[in-house]
């Protein structure tokens, strides 16, 4: 991250970030596939909490409520990162290729929550529909979170919840 904040995303190279760390280039691709991993990295974690949280979700709660305990239990991971997650996204925002392998990590989230849907019996389009609008209100409030100075990504998730409950009680 600080070379990506020195040097500039397109300036830094693996060679250059392996030797900040101490490792080899070699022992570097034994953790990334390219210099972009580095950016999204704790996906595989972040997607695994989020769907151990959705199929521990009590029975009788709603696809939608299953969803926003999948986003819930996923905010002391990003508490706790505050500062290098936005550091992450100003070298996101700045280069349409890392947007572009972001959308493509959340969709990756989205069809992991989907199908976790399905496995409780969610039919389609309901659970990907479901699984789509909690990525929606997880990328809204993540924006909102890593724009402010508070470092409290629950209450971001509640409110945008909040939000997307009040625009489909709006009707069509």
């Amino acid at each position: 991250m600080e070379l990506f904040a020195e040097h500039g995303y397109d300036q830094t190279t693996v060679a250059g970030i392996a030797e900040r760390a101490g490792l080899t280039e070699r022992t570097f691709f034994r953790h990334f596939s390219d210099k972009r991993e580095v950016l999204f990295s704790g996906g595989e974690e972040l997607r695994a909490m989020m769907v151990e949280a959705l199929t521990s979700a009590p029975p009788e709660a709603t696809p939608l409520g299953a969803v926003e305990a999948a986003l819930s239990a996923v905010t002391a991971f990003f508490d706790e990162r505050h500062p290098m997650s936005r550091a992450r996204q100003v070298i996101i925002d700045a280069h349409s290729e890392l947007q572009e392998r972001e959308c493509a990590k959340m969709g990756k989230i989205a069809e992991a929550l989907a199908e976790a849907l399905r496995a409780r019996g969610v039919p389609d389009p309901d659970a990907r529909l479901t699984a789509d609008a909690g990525i929606a209100v997880f990328r809204s409030a993540f924006a909102q979170w890593v724009r402010s100075d508070v470092g409290d990504m629950r209450t971001c998730i509640e409110e945008c919840f909040a939000a997307l409950e009040k625009v489909i009680a709006q009707g069509r």
